[in-house]
C-alpha cells in the first residue's frame, strides 16, 4: 500500500467532475461494496456459511452495509481531502476497533464462539484487568485494516486507475452508505447484545482510542504530487531501479514479501511469542511500506502486488483452516477453489487495467514525437 497523496484538495461537498463517467465511479463504489465483506468474511472460509453458497450470498445483505460502505466511507474522506494511505490506514484501524469493540463486541464477549478453539486462543494472552486477549486485539483490528478495508481499496483503485484519486460518490452516495452503514451495524449490534453487552468502561475505551486514531489519520502530515511512475497514474515500473529517490524492490518481490509477513501475522500461534510475531510482521511490513511508498519509482503495480497478496494469502489459507460447526467438505472446498480463481482473474484484470492505462500516455507521447 502506497502513501502517495493525489493533488486533489477539495471538501467532502465539492462536486465530482463531470468527465468522469457515473457508472464508472458508482460500478467502482459497488464493487468495493461487494469486494470488502466477502474479503473479511469469506475469503478464509472460517466460519460454517462457507458450505452454503446461498446463504453467503444473502450474507452481503448484512455484510455489505457493514464492512462495504465503511471501506467506501474511507476511501471517499480520504482522498476528498487530498490524502492517501497512510489516512486511510489509521482510519481503518479506528473503524476496525469500533467493529470488534462496540458492534459485535468479540473484543470482550468470552463466548463470542463456542468452540474449544475461541478459548485457546484467547486465554493465553487474556489480561483480566482490561477484558481483552492481547493476540484478539492485534488480530481482529489487523485483520480489519488489512482485509476488510485497505486490501480492497487497493484492488479496486487498481481495477479503475483513471479514477484512483478521485471521489465516486456525491452527497447522496455518501448519505446512502452512512444510512446503511448504520442499519447493518445497529442489526448486528442487537444481535450480538441479546447474550452479552460489553461496560461501558471498556465501550467508552474503545471509541476514545478509535477517536484518537480518527484525528491521527488527518493529523499526519501530507506529502505533496510526487513525479515518476507513481504520479503519471499508470502501471509503475515492475523492475527494482535507484532513482533520485532511492531503490524500490520489483512489484513482485513486494507481492512475495507480503505473502510472507501477511502469512506471519495470520498463522502466529496463541501465547506472547505468537503476539510477539505477529506485531514484528505488522510493524515490518508497514515499515517497509512507508519507507518504499514515498520514492518515485514506487508506483500502483506495486500497490496492486501488496494488496493482491493479502487476498492470495487469505484464499490459500482456506483451504487448511477447519470452519466452525458443521459443513459440508465437498462444498467448503468447492467454495475455496472458486474464491481463489476468483481472486487470481480480479487480480489479473486489474493488473491488465494498470497496463493498459500507462500505456495510452506513452502512445500519444510517441504520436506527438513523430
Amino acid at each position: 500500500m502506497t502513501s502517495h497523496q493525489a493533488p486533489i484538495t477539495a471538501p467532502i461537498t465539492a462536486p465530482i467532475p463531470a468527465r468522469v463517467p457515473a457508472r464508472t465511479r458508482i460500478g467502482a463504489a459497488v464493487g468495493l461494496l461487494l469486494l470488502s465483506p466477502i474479503c473479511a468474511e469469506y475469503l478464509i472460509g472460517y466460519d460454517q456459511i462457507i458450505s452454503n453458497p446461498l446463504d453467503m450470498l444473502t450474507g452481503l445483505l448484512v455484510l455489505g452495509p457493514l464492512y462495504g460502505t465503511v471501506a467506501v466511507l474511507i476511501r471517499e474522506v480520504a482522498r476528498r481531502a487530498g490524502r492517501g494511505w497512510p489516512t486511510m490506514v489509521l482510519l481503518s484501524a479506528a473503524f476496525g476497533l469500533i467493529q470488534a469493540g462496540v458492534i459485535d463486541q468479540s473484543l470482550f464477549n468470552p463466548d463470542f464462539v463456542h468452540e474449544a478453539s475461541w478459548d485457546a486462543d484467547r486465554l493465553p494472552t487474556f489480561v483480566a484487568g482490561l477484558g481483552v486477549s492481547v493476540k484478539h486485539v492485534v488480530g481482529f483490528v489487523g485483520g480489519h485494516v488489512i482485509w476488510s478495508f485497505c486490501a480492497p481499496i487497493g484492488i479496486v483503485e487498481s481495477c479503475v486507475p483513471r479514477i484512483a484519486h478521485r471521489p465516486w460518490l456525491g452527497r447522496v452516495g455518501i448519505t446512502v452508505m452512512i444510512v446503511l452503514y448504520g442499519l447493518g451495524a445497529l442489526v448486528i449490534f442487537k444481535e450480538h447484545s441479546k447474550q452479552f453487552l460489553a461496560t461501558p468502561a471498556q465501550f467508552g475505551t474503545v471509541g476514545l482510542f478509535a477517536l484518537a486514531l480518527a484525528v491521527a489519520a488527518f493529523a499526519v502530515p501530507r506529502r505533496l504530487p510526487r513525479r515518476g511512475a507513481a504520479g503519471r497514474g499508470g502501471g509503475g515500473r515492475d523492475e527494482g531501479s535507484r532513482g533520485s529517490g532511492g531503490r524500490v524492490p520489483p512489484s513482485w518481490a513486494a507481492g512475495c514479501g507480503a505473502v510472507v509477513l501477511m502469512g506471519a501475522h495470520q498463522l502466529s500461534s496463541p501465547g506472547w511469542g505468537g503476539v510477539a510475531l505477529n506485531v514484528a510482521a505488522l510493524v515490518l511490513a508497514g515499515g517497509a511500506l512507508v519507507w518504499w511508498s514515498g520514492r518515485p519509482d514506487w508506483g500502483p503495480v506495486h500497490v496492486l502486488a501488496v494488496c493482491g497478496a493479502a487476498l492470495v494469502v487469505n484464499a490459500a489459507l482456506s483451504f487448511v483452516v477447519e470452519p466452525l460447526g458443521d459443513t459440508s467438505p465437498v462444498l467448503k472446498y468447492g467454495a475455496n477453489a472458486v474464491l481463489m480463481v476468483v481472486v487470481l482473474l480480479l487480480l489479473g484484470w486489474a493488473r491488465r487495467r494498470l497496463r493498459f492505462t500507462a500505456a495510452v500516455p506513452r502512445a500519444l507521447e510517441g504520436a506527438r514525437s513523430a
